[in-house]
């Protein structure tokens, strides 16, 4: 009897099927990665707009604001307002990681107290800004003392809010 040089069909099957089951094993894995790597981006985020905020408060806008105060949502309303006053802040940072940088930027301002709802923050691409005053009420005009801010956003890779809060609550 002769012998055959080549793998039979049986062979074949087993080897595509182990190389596919590897395969899927590496994509889930480096997707996720990869979502991890924009969550830990979205808390620099976080972080560098709560750094220019403290900025903010420590030194004031310019030689007219007073010190001791964050901005109110006036003066956050557009990209343009953010980036004056928050003079030293990377655009970048006012993105969410999946936002394309020709988008809209994704922080926005609070229009209401209490913590926002998943469904508000854009399901986890918006960053909240949310001023308050001493009584805890949203500081919505300049002639308001805005005393604490929170700051919410939601990780790609979980379902709850998370709050930075100022260091002045």
């Amino acid at each position: 009897m002769k012998r055959r040089a080549g793998f039979t069909l049986v062979e074949v099957l087993i080897t595509v099927t182990v190389m596919v089951i590897l395969l899927t094993l590496t994509i889930v894995n480096l997707s996720g990665n990869q979502a991890n790597a924009r969550d830990e981006e979205r808390k620099d985020d976080i972080a560098a707009i709560a750094q220019q905020l403290e900025r903010y408060y420590e030194s004031g806008q310019d030689s007219s604001t007073v010190t001791g105060e964050y901005p109110p949502t006036i003066n956050m309303n557009s990209e343009a307002n953010i980036q004056t006053t928050l003079r030293d802040i990377n655009p970048k940072a006012l993105r969410d990681p999946l936002t394309p940088t020709s988008s809209p930027v994704s922080l926005t301002v609070a229009t209401a107290t209490g913590t926002p709802t998943l469904a508000s923050l854009n399901g986890g691409k918006t960053y909240i800004y949310q001023p308050l005053d001493s009584s805890n009420a949203l500081c919505t005009t300049a002639t308001q003392e805005c005393r604490k801010f929170n700051l919410y956003y939601t990780l790609e890779t979980s379902t709850t809010v998370k709050t930075q809060t100022s260091k002045h609550q």
